[in-house]
């Protein structure tokens, strides 16, 4: 996601790395990049304009404080860090205000909204997602499908209700704007208090696209109208906002499909251009991928600081905390069996692809370079665990023996390699939970273990406070040098030592250690 943007930003900060001031002509030279993947993005020219003139003009009239204090000590900011930073703050100020309230009518009165938007641009799915975020926060949502004229566009919407458990209101050969109107009595009657109107979209906006929505508007009067695009038509999408806000006054858009999108340059016009806030953004094509638009959050991924509150907000959304505090305590202090692993892959499949939560991840997105994270190594893992007994599976010892690994990987339709691989990163990570259950540092005072509230930290520069204190095999099991290890599979590692490094380091000590022996030897002889 974003990766056209992304190279840009890194392309311009690695010409001011090095650089002690910021004058106009280095300045330029660095926007020149930005420029270029702008437009390659398929950001509105416009947009891209003034987007440049501010950085330029904030960049260069401003006094650069290349010393900061953190947490009591003087840090040292680069001109090139700080460049960075005036395009993250520009970026979310291009994208924001946040806004993504949804109007909803005081006392008792049923709050209605109306989805719009092209043909294919994922209109239905996220209809049935913003069900899903109403029913889970109380409310009782009616759906109504409204859009007679595309083949089984009824039949989808039909059975997203009832994967969800929502009724979905239609009337065959009936007009959309009288089966709207319709729609509300029957809401009244079963006591709902949201409907959601599910329109038709045509493959371009034309006029009797438009004057069948006005109509609807006219007749069922929306509190909120949310246009859906897709995010990877670019300045197409721009030009679809225009036309149905000026038609019919938007309340806000909703991009879907980022997650397929290397551009991004929807997500950094629409709001410039029309006005009109970005309320949420689809992810991924679960009901349950729907995310609220924080352009902070979109403008960290852009420039590969990842987006920590948000990781954060997901993750919380999916764990029960009680239980994720028992866990905490177990895997902390070693008790870390083949259950508790299977746990914490469920939670990680839960929320997204391992892509997507690694770019979510801060300073993630240089240390993955070309590394393919396969959403199917997770698939694997959990078969080989299934596939072990109940005895094996809290007694991870058990697993040392080639019969066991022999059934095992036989059973799960996997190799004898594969399992030997995962047996290794499991132990890893043991090892690595058990160590960071005693330090006394950062993760060693983390309430129950809460996985990624420590993520919270990264921003601010604190990689080394989180990570000071490990010893190298902490971070061979890992994945983080070259050891045998490995962390989350599919996980980016990083080059360790050579082999003769390592070796210098085995002889180094055992000179040290054949020292201490003649030392001791010494002192005794002295007695």
């Amino acid at each position: 996601m974003f990766d056209t943007l992304y190279r840009g930003f890194k392309s311009a900060k690695t010409k001011l790395t090095g650089k002690t001031t910021l004058d106009e002509t280095q300045i330029k030279e660095a926007l020149r990049d930005v420029r270029l993947s702008l437009l390659e993005a398929d950001v509105e020219f416009s947009v891209v304009k003034t987007f440049l003139k501010n950085v330029q003009e904030k960049a260069v009239g401003e006094l650069v404080t290349t010393t900061i204090k953190h947490k009591g000590e003087k840090k040292k900011v680069s001109p090139a860090d700080h460049f960075i930073n005036i395009c993250h703050d520009e970026l979310a100020a291009l994208m924001g205000p946040v806004d993504t309230s949804i109007n909803f009518k005081k006392g008792s009165g049923i709050t209605t909204i109306m989805m719009v938007g092209l043909q294919g641009a994922g209109k239905t799915t996220t209809t049935g997602k913003i069900a899903n975020k109403l029913k889970a926060e109380g409310h009782k949502p009616l759906l109504v499908a409204a859009d007679i004229y595309r083949p089984a566009a009824i039949d989808q919407l039909q059975v997203l209700g009832r994967q969800l458990n929502i009724p979905v209101f239609t009337i065959p050969n009936v007009a959309p704007p009288d089966l709207c109107e319709a729609a509300l009595r029957e809401a009244r009657f079963d006591k709902h208090d949201v409907v959601i109107f599910d329109t038709a979209g045509r493959l371009t906006v034309d006029e009797a696209l438009m004057g069948e929505l006005s109509d609807i508007k006219d007749r069922a009067r929306p509190d909120n109208i949310f246009l859906v695009l897709d995010a990877m038509t670019g300045q197409d999408a721009v030009t679809t906002a225009k036309s149905f806000d000026q038609r019919l006054d938007l309340t806000g858009c909703i991009l879907t499909k980022l997650d397929g999108d290397a551009r991004g340059g929807a997500a950094l016009s629409v709001k410039a251009v029309t006005g009109k806030p970005i309320k949420f953004l689809g992810v991924g094509e679960q009901l349950d991928k729907l995310e609220e638009f924080r352009p902070e959050g979109l403008a960290g991924r852009i420039l590969g600081f990842g987006d920590v509150v948000g990781l954060v907000k997901d993750f919380e959304g999916i764990v029960d905390e009680k239980q994720a505090e028992e866990d905490a305590k177990k895997i902390l202090s070693g008790d870390f069996n083949f259950y508790t692993f299977l746990e914490q892959i469920k939670t990680i499949k839960k929320m997204g692809s391992l892509k997507d939560l690694f770019e979510r991840m801060p300073f993630m997105k240089d240390s993955m370079g070309n590394v393919d994270l396969d959403d199917k190594q997770l698939d694997k893992v959990e078969a080989i665990i299934l596939s072990m007994t109940k005895k094996e599976r809290v007694t991870p010892e058990l697993m040392s023996q080639a019969s066991r690994i022999r059934r095992v990987a036989h059973g799960s339709g996997t190799t004898l390699q594969d399992v030997r691989a995962m047996l290794q990163r499991f132990h890893g990570m043991r090892r690595v939970m058990k160590q960071v259950g005693k330090q006394p540092g950062l993760l060693g005072q983390l309430p129950g273990f809460k996985q990624l509230g420590m993520l919270k930290q990264l921003r601010g520069g604190a990689m080394g406070d989180m990570l000071g204190g490990m010893d190298g095999d902490a971070f061979a099991s890992l994945g983080m040098d070259g050891g045998g290890g490995g962390g989350m599979p599919g996980a980016p590692r990083r080059k360790g030592p050579s082999r003769a490094e390592m070796q210098a380091r085995i002889a180094a000590k055992k000179k040290r250690r054949n020292a201490s022996k003649k030392a001791s030897k010494a002192r005794k002889k002295k007695r």
